[in-house]
């Protein structure tokens, strides 16, 4: 297994494929399993080198000490820190919901350093603006032990029953399509490889910041692919402020689809990743 050292952190990645090299991370309580089992990182190898990262609190990738870095800033120099340590110059980025909250931020100060930047699924504000309107319950100090205890000592199919029960937002159109059964067979195993207490640690912390910089995202100088599910509900905002402040992008809404775009419809994932990465490959640019 490789793994890459940076001060107190153990960084898990995957390197396979030839060609220009795309950095790819994840979502929340995901990790490589997420691109590699849904078949992306095979597709997107047959003309490119992937290098699948778990980010800090995921996954395979150990954080030893404090501080533990868990913030979008601190995370987006990760990037820079495995690209240093495999010889890369420059490199595409490929993120999914909360891996683009740390992608997109990266872009914002280091975009001389991208081919490309590919966000799907995201957004630029690490609290997106969803919850603000739309605020869960406050539990009390019980219920909040009580899903405590259930998280930390629930197996991996305990866990996916109840969100099989219980999709929430995120997973709701999964459960709704005709091949659920697959699709929760390729979530089962991307949940096989995580620690509950670092998740648990990481959420507590890393979603705080509802603002979505739009003086950023105006900075950021690649080509950029802002791709959501049509029934994101989650992301569909904050993916038109990104489309609508960043220079060179391409705004795409996956019809039928929510948040898990490559695992609900492969297929015209995949053709719309290929055919972005082909276009900057020819034009330099996000569109022809």
């Amino acid at each position: 297994m490789p793994y890459f050292e940076k001060e107190n952190v153990k960084l898990y990645y995957e390197d396979v494929g030839k060609g220009e090299p795309i950095i790819a991370n994840h979502g929340l309580a995901e990790n490589t399993i997420y691109w590699s089992e849904s078949g992306v990182t095979a597709k997107l190898a047959e003309k490119y080198r992937v290098i699948s990262m778990d980010m800090r609190a995921h996954g395979r990738t150990i954080v030893k000490a404090e501080p533990y870095g868990y913030d979008a800033d601190t995370m987006a120099s990760d990037f820079d820190a495995l690209a240093d340590h495999l010889g890369i110059d420059k490199f595409h980025i490929l993120t999914h919901a909360t891996g683009g909250m740390v992608g997109v931020r990266y872009a914002m100060t280091k975009s001389e350093r991208l081919i490309s930047l590919m966000l799907i699924d995201t957004g630029s504000a690490t609290q997106p603006d969803y919850y603000l309107k739309n605020p869960p319950p406050t539990p009390t100090e019980e219920q909040i032990e009580a899903i405590r205890n259930w998280v930390l000592t629930a197996t991996v199919d305990e866990k996916i029953q109840a969100s099989r029960q219980n999709p929430g937002e995120f997973l709701f159109k999964m459960a709704e399509h005709p091949d659920s059964d697959k699709m929760w067979d390729i979530w089962k195993e991307v949940q096989r490889v995580q620690d509950p207490q670092a998740i648990m640690q990481f959420r507590s912390v890393f979603y705080t910041d509802p603002d979505p910089r739009v003086e950023g995202l105006r900075q950021i100088k690649c080509p950029t692919l802002v791709l959501v599910g049509e029934f994101d509900i989650v992301f569909l905002n904050p993916s038109e402020i990104m489309a609508k402040e960043i220079p060179d992008n391409r705004h795409v809404i996956m019809p039928g689809v929510g948040h898990m775009t490559n695992i609900e419809n492969f297929e015209v994932f995949m053709k719309e990743l290929l055919d972005f990465l082909g276009t900057v490959n020819e034009t330099g640019k996000a569109n022809r």
